[in-house]
C-alpha cells in the first residue's frame, strides 16, 4: 500500500472525511480505493481510480494521486550544478553557494557562471596561478555582494511551502518543461536570480557598492500560519507583516554579527526587499538606513495609517518602539519596483502594445475587484481607501447587486467588477487605464503599461514602479482621490497630441515593467536541459531593451551619487 496523498480535491469538490464512504478507502467493484491503490498503476493507466483527484500541493508531485514526479524549483535550479531537493540546492563537488554558481576551483569554460568571464580564467592548473587568475576577473560596476545567508532565512522556505504555487515564479511539469506561474510575488525570486548571475555580481565583499540580502519575505507572507514554525500568534498579534519583519531583524544581527559591511555606512549601501502589499510599512528601525524595495510606495504625505482592509497586513498595531517612526517608502533612497507578470508570448507576438491612439476606442478602462456593491465584491469599507467604490459609483458599466449604472456611466468608459476573459485584449483597446490599490498594491500599473495604455493613477502620495526616476509626466495622468468624479472632463481635456506622445512615451518603455533578464536565464536553461525553445523563450530572447533588473542597477547606482 501506498499512501500517497492526504487531502484531495477535483472537479466534484472535496472529500468529506468525517463521512464513512468505504468506496474512497477502499475502493469498489468498479474503483481501486486510495488505501489499495499503487502508483505505478495509477502512472500507467492500469485502474481506475474514484475522483476527486488529489490535490498535489507540494512542489514536485502531480498526477491524479501525485503519483508522477517532476524537477521541482530551486533558485536558478542549481545552474545546473547541482541537484534540486525542493528548494534547496545539493551541489555536485567544485561548487557552492545557494544556487551552486560559486566554483570553489577554476572549472572548465563551458561550467562557468556568465559573471565570470571565459577570457579572463583560462585552465590553469596549480593554486598559485589560480589566484592570479581570480584577481584579473573583469566585472561590471556597481559591483553586488549577495549574502548567502543560513538555510532559515532563504530556502527552507521554499522546501517548507504548503503550496508549490506560493511565492515562486515558475513550476515545472511533469515532462520538466518550465511552467510560469501568475504569482505578482515572484518579482522577488526574479530580482534574487537575476543579481546571481548577473556581471554586476561579486563574491568579494571588499570590493563591493551594494549589498543585497536575500530574505525570500513573499513565502513568509503567502504561507501565513500554514506551519508550525510559521505562526502569526502570541506576540505577533496575526500580523504577518510583524511576523516576517521579525525576520528581518534577525537576519540584521546575523549580518552584523559575522560580516564587517553593514558598520562601515551603517547599513546604508544595503538592499532589502519588502514585496507585500503594504511594502516597507513594517521594516524594523535597525534596517531603515537601508535600501527599501516594493511595490507599495506610500510616502505617507496623506495616508499616515496603515491602507489595507486586511488585517494580518495591517501595520499600525506594531509596536513602534520595535518599528520607529519612519514613512512606508523614502523616494530619495528607497525605490519601487514592478510586480512579476506572467511572460506571456503573445500580446508581444500581436503588438497589442504598439496599438495607435484609432486602433483604441474605449477611453477609459478598469476592470477588477470594485466592493461590496457588486457580486463577489471584497465587503470591508476600507478596501481599496474605498476609492475603487468611488470610481464605480460614478462610472460604472456594469449593474451592480441593485441594478444601478454609475451616475455618469457612458459606452466608451468601462469600469467593471466582472473580470474579463479578454482582459489584455480590451486593455490594448483603451486610451486611458485606471490604476487604482486594493489592499495596498495592485498590479494594474504593469497591466496598463504592458498593454500600451496610458496609466490613470488614482492614489494619493503613493508612487508607482520608478516614479522618482522616470518622468511620469509624461507617459500618465494623475488625478486625485477627492476629484474622481472629474474624471472623464479630465481626460477628454488631453488633446490628440498630448494622447499620441503618452502613447509613445510607453511604447518606449514598458520592457522596464518586465523580468527578462530573469526569463531569459531559464530560457537557456530549458535549452540546455530538453534542447528545446518554447514560444515564450524565443519572444523573451529576442528582447534586447532595459527591463526591471537593469533599470533597478542603474537607479540605484545614481540614487548612491545623490
Amino acid at each position: 500500500m501506498s499512501m500517497l496523498c492526504g487531502l484531495f480535491r477535483g472537479n466534484t469538490g472535496e472529500i468529506d472525511w468525517t463521512k464513512a464512504d468505504t468506496d474512497y478507502i477502499y475502493g469498489n467493484k468498479s474503483y481501486q480505493g486510495w488505501c489499495n491503490l499503487d502508483a505505478e498503476d495509477v502512472h500507467d493507466k492500469n485502474i481506475r481510480v474514484k475522483l476527486p483527484q488529489c490535490d498535489c500541493k507540494y512542489d514536485g508531485q502531480w498526477g491524479v494521486v501525485c503519483e508522477s514526479p517532476s524537477e521541482s524549483f530551486c533558485i536558478n535550479q542549481c545552474n545546473l550544478n547541482g541537484i534540486c531537493h525542493q528548494g534547496f540546492c545539493a551541489c555536485r563537488k567544485g561548487w557552492y553557494g545557494v544556487d551552486c554558481s560559486v566554483p570553489s576551483y577554476l572549472p572548465p569554460p563551458v561550467q562557468r557562471p556568465k559573471w565570470l568571464p571565459q577570457e579572463a580564467a583560462p585552465d590553469v592548473s596549480d593554486e598559485t596561478n589560480r589566484i592570479s587568475v581570480a584577481s584579473n576577473i573583469m566585472k561590471k560596476r556597481p559591483l553586488v555582494y549577495v549574502y548567502d545567508l543560513p538555510a532559515e532565512f532563504t530556502t527552507q522556505f521554499l522546501q517548507g511551502r504548503h503550496f508549490k504555487f506560493e511565492c515562486v515564479n515558475r513550476l515545472y511539469d511533469v515532462d520538466n518543461a518550465t511552467i510560469w506561474t501568475e504569482n505578482l510575488y515572484g518579482a522577488g525570486i526574479a530580482l534574487y536570480e537575476s543579481l546571481l548571475a548577473s556581471e554586476h555580481r561579486t563574491t568579494n565583499g571588499d570590493e563591493a557598492d551594494f549589498f543585497y540580502v536575500p530574505f525570500l519575505q513573499a513565502c513568509i507572507v503567502e504561507q501565513g500560519d500554514a506551519a508550525p514554525h510559521l505562526t502569526f500568534q502570541g506576540k505577533y498579534m496575526g500580523l504577518r507583516q510583524y511576523f516576517a519583519g521579525d525576520y528581518s531583524k534577525q537576519i540584521y544581527f546575523h549580518i552584523q554579527q559575522n560580516y564587517p559591511y553593514w558598520n562601515r555606512s551603517a547599513g546604508r549601501d544595503h538592499i532589502w526587499f519588502f514585496p507585500w502589499d503594504e511594502g516597507a510599512c513594517s521594516a524594523p528601525k535597525e534596517i531603515w538606513n537601508s535600501m527599501m524595495l516594493s511595490h507599495w510606495g506610500n510616502t505617507n504625505a496623506k495616508h499616515k495609517a496603515s491602507t489595507t482592509a486586511y488585517r494580518a497586513d495591517n501595520w499600525d498595531l506594531i509596536p513602534p518602539e520595535w518599528r520607529g517612526d519612519h514613512p512606508c517608502y523614502d523616494p530619495a533612497k528607497d525605490l519601487v519596483l514592478p510586480a512579476w507578470k506572467f511572460p506571456d508570448p503573445y500580446p508581444i507576438v500581436q503588438n497589442l502594445s504598439s496599438r495607435h491612439r484609432q486602433d483604441r476606442p474605449t477611453l477609459f478602462y478598469f476592470n477588477g475587484n470594485l466592493g461590496s456593491a457588486y457580486d463577489n465584491g471584497r465587503p470591508e469599507p476600507g478596501y481599496s481607501m474605498g476609492i475603487r467604490q468611488k470610481l464605480a459609483a460614478e462610472f460604472g458599466s456594469q449593474p451592480n447587486k441593485k441594478g444601478l449604472l454609475g451616475r455618469q456611466a457612458v459606452d466608451d468608459v468601462v469600469v467593471q467588477a466582472q473580470r474579463s476573459p479578454q482582459y489584455k485584449l480590451e486593455l490594448s483597446k483603451s486610451r486611458f487605464c485606471g490604476v487604482l490599490p486594493g489592499d495596498g498594491w495592485s498590479g494594474r500599473m504593469e497591466d496598463s503599461i504592458l498593454s500600451g495604455c496610458i496609466p490613470v493613477i488614482i492614489q494619493d502620495g503613493i508612487h508607482l514602479p520608478f516614479e522618482n526616476v522616470l518622468d511620469y509626466e509624461s507617459f500618465t495622468v494623475r488625478v486625485a482621490e477627492d476629484n474622481i468624479h472629474n474624471l472623464i472632463t479630465i481626460l477628454k481635456a488631453i488633446n490628440e497630441a498630448q494622447v499620441d506622445s503618452m502613447l509613445a512615451v510607453v511604447r518606449g518603455l514598458w520592457q522596464r515593467f518586465t523580468y527578462h533578464y530573469a526569463v531569459k536565464l531559464e530560457a537557456n536553461r530549458q535549452k540546455l536541459k530538453l534542447n528545446k525553445e518554447d514560444l515564450w523563450a524565443s519572444v523573451q530572447n529576442s528582447l534586447t531593451g532595459d527591463d526591471a533588473f537593469s533599470t533597478f542597477i542603474h537607479v540605484r547606482f545614481s540614487l548612491s551619487d545623490q
